[in-house]
C-alpha cells in the first residue's frame, strides 16, 4: 500500500460508518419519535433495537476495520433497505436526497467490501498472527 492509501482508508473507513454511529445514537435519544416514523411506513417498532444496533455496532466495527468487509455488507444492506422503504417520495426533494445518500452510502460500503479494510484495520492484525 502506498502512503497515499495508508492515509485515505481508515478515514474513508471512519467517514462511512460516522452516518451510521450518529445514525443509531440519534436514535436512541428520540426512540418514540423514530418509532412513530417507522411505524407510519408499517415496519414494526419493535424493530427499533435491532436498528440502533445494526447502525452503532457495525459502525464502530467498520470505523476499528473489524469484520470489515462482513459489517460493510450489512451496512450496504440496510441503507438499500432503508432508501427503498422510507426514501422513495421522489415529490420530495428532500426524499430523493436522503435516497441518493443511501445509494452513495451503499456504493462507498460495497467499494470497502471489494477493496479491503486497508491500513490500520484490527482484520490486518489478526491475519497477521
Amino acid at each position: 500500500m502506498t502512503n497515499y492509501t495508508n492515509f485515505t482508508a481508515p478515514i474513508a473507513r471512519l467517514l462511512l460508518a460516522l452516518v451510521f454511529f450518529i445514525s443509531g445514537i440519534n436514535k436512541i435519544f428520540s426512540y418514540t419519535g423514530t418509532q412513530a416514523y417507522m411505524e407510519a411506513f408499517s415496519i414494526p417498532g419493535g424493530l427499533l433495537p435491532f436498528v440502533i444496533i445494526i447502525e452503532v455496532v457495525a459502525g464502530l466495527m467498520v470505523t476499528i476495520g473489524w469484520k470489515t468487509r462482513c459489517s460493510a455488507l450489512i451496512l450496504a444492506g440496510f441503507s438499500l433497505i432503508s432508501a427503498m422503504i422510507f426514501h422513495t417520495n421522489f415529490s420530495d426533494q428532500m426524499q430523493f436526497i436522503m435516497f441518493m445518500k443511501n445509494i452513495g452510502l451503499t456504493g462507498g460500503l460495497l467499494l470497502l467490501i471489494a477493496n479491503g479494510p486497508g491500513a490500520y484495520a484490527l482484520d490486518n492484525r489478526v491475519k497477521s498472527e
